[in-house]
């Protein structure tokens, strides 16, 4: 077995979440990463075939379905994210995933908020 690990990392989506009506309306910046840890049989010989690994792009439009979602709160994106991924392939074991939010409402122009869920079978 080898354990392989991919990484999307840093992902901007323009999203309708944000407790206050406005924020959804308006749509903010966040940033995603997501981690994903599996076991694959493949050889390291078989490092170039799509079929040995899991697809970023599958990832990708997870991500990018869950984030085109009006909600209230990272935290249910988050963990959307992290079930939708343990679907796509009983090999993973581990996901991580946080979601950046970019000038939250009630911080200076700089400031950040963020959720982080790591989830291990």
């Amino acid at each position: 077995m080898i354990e392989k690990k991919i990484k999307i990392g840093n992902a901007r989506f323009f999203s309708p979440i944000g407790y206050y009506e406005e924020e959804r309306i308006l749509k903010g910046v966040f940033y995603v990463t997501l981690e994903v840890t599996y076991n694959s049989k493949s050889k390291l010989s078989d490092a170039d075939d799509l079929n040995t690994t899991l697809n970023y792009e599958l990832l990708y439009n997870l991500v990018s379905q869950v984030m085109g979602k009006e909600r209230k709160l990272l935290e249910s994106a988050a963990q959307e994210i992290l079930e939708g991924v343990q679907e796509l392939d009983r090999s993973i074991y581990e996901t991580y995933v946080e979601i950046i939010k970019q000038y939250p409402p009630f911080y200076s122009s700089e400031a950040q908020t963020s959720v982080s869920l790591r989830q291990r079978k």
